[in-house]
């Protein structure tokens, strides 16, 4: 009798382990599949069963942070570092959440810890390196996305950031090649060639800018501040329509223009 009784408890222990199994399955599909709320309903009911289930409650708070209950998603990321302080993603989340909400110096706190935890997550790297440039730190952000790219190659944004952090330090060749490599992942990004022509202006490549500013201006001829830096590089080059270009630029409201209409009048 004592053998078959723990033999039947046995097999119900088994029976609600893969239940349990079922039901974050079923649930996590239904974050895949953006039903947020629906998620949520169901990890209430799980979660009244198994309240230590950190996994179960990291779902959750994801899931409310898609909704913007932003309260409640930071409330269970508390939660999971009162359960297990070594749980990497929690961390990120709240550090996620206050670089969202511009709090960069306690985002930069959170996802430091994160990334003490967990140093191979790329989305902890590439967040702490976007908000060390936030706290201008930006050494140190460029190791970070540095790293990022590691564990990435391909995540075009990665190497954007990255020339953001080498054009604060002063590195303009640095810059030019980090857009440089934005750029062959992103092509049509036009926010990405100028910036690449910016960089490049920087650090003496004329011909090379003046190709980038001409390929934003021809998708975007308004582009007033293209249009005002590829006035500086023609004048750089002795081109005298540079100045002419220079003028328009100012005429349509270019604060840059403006700063360079001295230099075309002497």
């Amino acid at each position: 009798m004592k053998r078959l009784l723990r033999t039947f408890t046995i097999l119900l222990l088994v029976c609600i382990s893969s239940s349990c199994s079922s039901s974050i399955q079923k649930i996590e599909h239904l974050f895949n599949e953006q039903k947020y709320e629906d998620a949520i309903s169901d990890l209430n009911q799980y979660l009244f069963f198994h309240v230590t289930d950190v996994k179960a409650l990291h779902l959750r708070a994801r899931s409310y942070e898609e909704i913007g209950e932003l309260e409640k998603s930071k409330a269970d990321y508390e939660r999971i570092i009162l359960i297990d302080d070594q749980y990497a993603q929690a961390y990120a989340g709240l550090g996620k959440l206050l670089f969202d909400q511009k709090d960069y110096i306690n985002a930069e706190l959170k996802l430091l810890r994160a990334a003490m935890l967990d140093s191979e997550d790329f989305n902890i790297l590439y967040l702490l390196g976007r908000t060390m440039i936030m706290t201008e730190k930006y050494k140190k952000a460029e190791e970070f996305l540095r790293m990022a790219t590691k564990l990435d190659p391909d995540y075009a944004k990665a190497y954007y950031y990255t020339g953001m952090a080498l054009a604060f330090q002063g590195d303009a060749l640095g810059c030019a090649g980090s857009f440089n490599a934005y750029v062959s992942r992103e092509p049509d990004n036009l926010v990405g060639i100028y910036n690449r022509g910016f960089a490049y202006m920087r650090a003496g490549y004329i011909e090379w800018a003046l190709e980038d500013f001409d390929a934003v201006l021809k998708e975007k001829p308004n582009h007033i501040e293209a249009m005002a830096q590829k006035g500086i590089c023609m004048t750089y080059l002795g081109d005298s329509k540079g100045c002419e270009l220079i003028q328009t630029a100012a005429k349509k409201g270019s604060e840059l223009a403006k700063a360079q209409l001295e230099n075309c009048f002497t």
